[in-house]
Parts: structure tokens; sequence; C-alpha cells
């Protein structure tokens, strides 16, 4: 079926910050949409987000240009092609924009088109999104992911102390309902936690918590209290951590910067800091350990803790697939955070996820800080069979979106089997 008009509208995220939204009408009057996330803390090898500049409209974080791109440059290029084939019109826009990162019309403004075609081949097909995804681009195992939920924020998507950017917990549960019902026990005991120490339980960007803290390992022994006082059995939870270095890296002394604890490590003492977090807390996932570009610092790290844990580069790798090549090769990490709006086409993002399951690594699915109400991460890391996703705490419309589409997803996959 082929694609009749394509609209674009700024609406906002979950921020109040402006974000692009499309609708892609067929030919028979089907009519699928898409709206794109945002981040905070970004990787300098990021695509480009498009952004208007224009100081008098949401400080100059206006996408009025990237709706324009959609409506005058992208719309009517692929007008008249079928939405069948996804990669055709992803390469089309690829090559319409003619830049390594998209700064010609903008990786948001890509991605929104990208996934609003996926969704319209989707109801042409009177298929699940996560079913289309997985013929189109050769994925049949499908599973529902276990979520890491982040219960504490510091860093850049809170008012916390806290250096580390996320505290977040998994569970070792395989049915999404039971999962989540742990997930959501132990942050409300964590509320709990925070209230009778006197501690704020304001709450970040994803839904956290956000209080401040004495230490790092202070928001580490707050989850563990959390877990104790919520009397499940401390065998089913597990800790993960996003680290954000490349927020505190200070390129001019080449430390990290712990503001929190008051302290400055090289590559080698930030190594052995971590080193001693795995030896003593329940980890076992690790994001943006060092620096985006510490190449050898990430050799070091996962010389000394790839075999106990997850690694996952985030900023590192910035869902590049040139950039996990390299990792790859150089045995830098052992997982890779996939973030559609870092490359901008729903085909690269596929192809990052392939050349990670190719390697054997984990590819973890991820949101952003500034969210819509979008649940396609939900279908996509159902489609590839992900492990892991990360969605936000169990709160916030935007984040619990995402998690009642997993559950919607599990009721259809149960149906099936039966």
């Amino acid at each position: 079926m082929k694609i009749k008009n394509v609209k674009a509208n700024e609406i906002l995220d979950s921020r109040g910050i402006p974000t692009v939204s499309v609708e892609i009408e067929l030919e028979n009057g089907l009519k699928a949409s898409a709206s794109v996330p945002s981040g905070t803390s970004t990787g300098i090898h990021e695509a480009l987000e498009l952004r208007d500049g224009n100081k008098e409209r949401f400080g100059g974080m206006g996408v009025t240009k990237a709706c324009e791109n959609i409506e005058s440059i992208i719309g009517p290029k692929i007008k008249g092609m079928d939405v069948s084939d996804q990669v055709k019109v992803d390469e089309t826009m690829i090559e319409l924009d003619g830049t390594k990162n998209k700064e010609k019309l903008g990786a948001n403004a890509i991605l929104a088109v990208s996934i609003s075609v996926l969704r319209a081949h989707s109801l042409v097909k009177n298929k699940e999104l996560f079913q289309t995804i997985g013929d189109i681009y050769g994925f049949n195992n499908f599973s529902v992911p276990m979520p890491m939920a982040v219960i504490i924020e510091g860093g850049q998507h809170s008012d916390s102390n806290a250096d580390i950017q996320e505290y977040m917990i998994t569970i070792n549960e395989t049915n999404i309902r039971d999962n989540l019902n742990l997930i959501e026990r132990i942050y409300t005991s964590l509320g709990e936690v925070l209230s009778g120490g006197g501690k704020s339980t304001n709450i970040g960007y994803e839904g956290a918590y956000g209080p401040s803290i004495s230490s790092n390992r202070e928001g580490l022994d707050l989850i563990m209290s959390a877990i104790d006082k919520s009397e499940i059995s401390k065998n089913k939870v597990n800790l993960a951590l996003d680290i954000a270095s490349s927020e505190i890296y200070d390129k001019e002394s080449q430390k990290y910067i712990m503001k929190g604890e008051n302290i400055a490590l090289n590559t080698d003492q930030m190594v052995s800091y971590l080193e001693e977090l795995v030896r003593n807390y329940p980890i076992i996932s690790i994001e943006d350990a060092l620096f985006e570009d510490d190449w050898e610092g990430w050799q070091s790290l996962s010389e000394k803790l790839g075999s106990k844990i997850m690694l996952v580069g985030d900023d590192f790798f910035a869902t590049n697939i040139e950039r996990i090549r390299d990792g790859i090769d150089k045995k830098a990490a052992n997982s890779v955070l996939i973030k559609p709006n870092q490359i901008g086409t729903v085909t690269e993002t596929m192809e990052a996820i392939k050349m990670t399951k190719f390697a054997g690594w984990e590819p973890i699915v991820s949101h952003r800080s500034g969210e819509t109400n979008d649940t396609f991460i939900a279908d996509l890391a159902v489609a590839i069979g992900a492990k892991y996703i990360k969605t936000g705490a169990p709160v916030r419309g935007e984040r619990v979106a995402k998690y009642n589409r997993l559950f919607e997803i599990s009721e259809i996959m149960q149906k099936v089997k039966k």
C-alpha cells in the first residue's frame, strides 16, 4: 500500500520540551503515527537532533524546522512509495539527508517518519508491530524482556547530588506482571525508606526518586534497605547502574569528578572503584562505566569485569554500527544499549542489533529521559528477543505506557501458544 500523505506536528515530551510527531496516511485511508523521544544526557556520537535555536520559543528547543523538513522535503520524496519496503524508505531518507549524522534533516525528523511507515505497514498486514519487525528483519524468537527499572536518579536526571545517573533493579521473574509487581513493591518500599529517613521523595525525569545522599554507595544501601523492607527474597533481585561517565569526566584533567564524594579519579582508579562496587553489591550490569572515547579504559575494564557482569555501551556506542564493530574488535564491552533516536532510522537500529547479537553480546532496548506515550520500544524489544528493556520507574504515564504494552504483548503471545 502506497503512502498518500505525510504530516508532522510539534508536540511536548515528558519534560515539557518539544519533540516530533508524524502521521502517515495511506491510499486506502489508513493512518499511522509515531512520536520520538529525546535525551537529556546525550553522547557526542549521536545523530543530530534538529532544534530551531529560537530562544523565544521553548528556549531554542522548538522542532518546527524538523517538522518543516518532513512535510516539504521528506514527504514529497516518499509519497507514492510502498510502506512494505521499509528498508527502501529508510535508505531514501538517509540519502536525502546526505550527512553522516543526519544534520541536514534531523534524526528526530527521519526517525519519526521511519517508525510511522513501519506502523502503517503493520496495519496493512493486520499484524502486531513486533511481528512486522520480525518479518522485515528476520527475527522470530519473540520474548517479553525483563525490565531494568530505575528507582533512584542522579546526574543530569534529577536534583539529587548523586554522581551515578541511574540506580536500577532487575527481578528474576519471566512473567512481566509478576516482575512489575515486585518492582513496584520495592519502589514503594524505597519511598518509605527515604521518607522515614527524612529524605526527599521527589522524582526525576524517569519517575525514580532523586534524594540527596552522602555518597554513591548510600544510594545502593538505600535500595538494599528497600528490598529488605519489601520482604522480597534478595535472590530475586539484582542491581544495575548507569554511571553516565561522560557527564562526570573532565577532559582537561582526564579524571572522573565525583562531586558527591568529593573525589577525582583517573581511569585506573575509576576501574578499581567500580570493581569494589561489584564486589560489595549484587550488581549485574554497569552502563557507560567510562568516558565515551576512553577505548583503552574500556578494554581494561572489560578484562577485569567483562566475565562477571554486563558492561553496557550507551554514549560509548550510540547505536552506531561502526562504533559497535570497533568495540567488538577491541573487546571493549559485552553489551549495547539500543536507542533508535541515537542513529535515526529503524533499519540502522536493526543493523546495530544484528551486529550486537552476532557477536554474542546483549542488546538492551532503552527509552530516553524525554519520552512520549509512543510504545515502539516495547515492540522492538520483544521482536529481537531482548533479555532486558529500560523504560523507567513503574510510574508516570510515558513510562507505564511501555509496561502496559508489554502486558498486552504477553497476553497475545500466550494466546498464540494455546
